[in-house]
């Protein structure tokens, strides 16, 4: 049983000896969250005169702890703190649905019952470390994951399936830190923290952007088996290729958007969930057309035109410029993981190792390679930072664009007469 000395300032917290330790013990308020009562302690070693002393010292650091404060420190756990940021948060829905695997599965289990502010820097560069090396945070212990059959858990058998460690991906991890870190921000705004620890901690590196554009010659197959398919798939790949739309921005074009006169495209959606939303970085762009493109548009418009009037219906300018084989009315959208599945498997039966992805890269690399500056590259591809993102992603072509314009300038300049050299006496 615990022995408590006498304070002069008892009501202020208590030194408790308990067997060979003493245990120091501040009440700090009411926890803003919960209304319970909390405690500010700490376990010295020892009993003897030097450890009462270093006690009363920490009794007394507590004390100026508490009258500092201008709120009492909350014992909220990260798993309610996380909750309550995901409830107030503003989230696209495909987001918000990332992140609620990641907590569920990932955050909750690990650091879901800490209190919010005993999480620090240390706690969270060790999770993500365990991450990375096994995304269940194995001990390193061989265990069965699945036997041979319902009742033999002997594992004698070859069927059975052992563990084998699979670390998270580093943009994965990178992830998860975001939500950590937004929660914590919004913890410290709430003071049920006093420091945001993500901010500190060390993620993982992020990957250094590796675009993988189709030479011309592949983009030229693909262009030219599209429309061997058909001649919407066909104007839908070669608009990808001239224009570096996204897939989101793809699907979630209308007519409306697509202005014949001044031949440009004026991007203001994108189609993400089953929705309409804004486009990824919430800026709208118009996007100057070629003429040959502005051809293929007003050949699809017609053809459009036509299958909607076969069909008993009325034209309109609301509806989609492409769509799937379910939905020739083009009232729906075409579905984006559709147009990468037909796109991939088209790439695969040419043989050409490429991704849909892969056409924005080569629309970004082809114009800086022709020497296109960078602010019109990234005003088309619809990057932020004022051309930042360009930059990073695209350095390579960037300098050979920046080469190339050096040996032109270089080759305008007026040629420079070679001095006489100076004969030796």
């Amino acid at each position: 049983m615990g022995v408590a000395r006498e304070n002069s300032d008892r009501k202020r917290g208590s030194i408790e000896q308990r067997g060979d330790t003493l245990r120091v013990v501040v009440y700090a308020g009411l926890d803003p969250v919960t209304g319970k009562r909390v405690y500010l302690r700490e376990t010295i070693q020892g009993t003897d005169k030097a450890a009462w002393k270093k006690a009363e010292k920490k009794r007394n650091e507590f004390v100026v702890q508490v009258d500092k404060q201008r709120n009492t420190p909350s014992s909220v756990t990260l798993g309610y703190a996380i909750d309550e940021w995901m409830r107030t948060s503003e989230l696209e829905d495909s987001t918000r649905e990332t992140y609620e695997g990641y907590i569920r599965r990932t955050i909750k289990p690990a650091l879901g019952d800490e209190p919010a502010r005993k999480v620090g820097a240390q706690v969270l560069e060790n999770f993500y470390t365990d991450l990375r090396r096994c995304r269940i945070r194995c001990d390193g212990t061989p265990f069965v994951t699945k036997h041979a059959t319902k009742d033999d858990h002997d594992c004698k058998t070859a069927e059975c399936k052992w563990h084998v460690c699979s670390g998270m991906g580093a943009s994965t991890v990178r992830q998860i830190h975001s939500i950590i870190s937004g929660t914590m921000n919004a913890a410290l705004r709430w003071e049920w923290v006093d420091v945001n620890p993500a901010k500190v901690a060390r993620k993982p590196k992020q990957k250094p952007p590796e675009p993988d554009p189709p030479t011309p010659a592949e983009a030229a197959k693909l262009a030219e088996e599209a429309f061997r398919m058909d001649d919407d798939w066909g104007t839908l790949v070669w608009l990808v290729m001239t224009t570096g739309i996204r897939r989101g921005e793809l699907c979630g074009l209308q007519f409306s958007r697509i202005d014949f006169d001044r031949e440009l495209i004026d991007l203001r959606m994108n189609w993400v969930g089953g929705k309409l939303k804004d486009t990824k970085t919430h800026q709208n762009r118009r996007i100057a057309l070629d003429t040959e493109t502005m051809v293929l548009l007003r050949e699809h418009r017609d053809r459009v035109a036509e299958r909607v009037r076969d069909l008993g219906n009325k034209f309109t300018d609301d509806l989609f410029v492409f769509t799937g084989t379910k939905t020739p009315d083009h009232k729906a959208p075409y579905s984006p993981n559709a147009v990468t599945q037909r796109y991939k498997d088209m790439a695969d039966r040419l043989k050409i190792k490429t991704r849909l992805h892969a056409l924005r890269h080569y629309s970004a690399t082809e114009l800086l390679t022709a020497g296109v500056d960078l602010p019109t590259v990234s005003g088309r591809l619809g990057h932020g930072g004022g051309g930042a993102t360009t930059l990073r992603v695209y350095a390579a072509w960037v300098a050979a664009s920046d080469r190339k314009a050096a040996e032109i300038l270089g080759s305008r300049m007026p040629k420079r007469v070679p001095s006489t050299s100076t004969k030796r006496s």
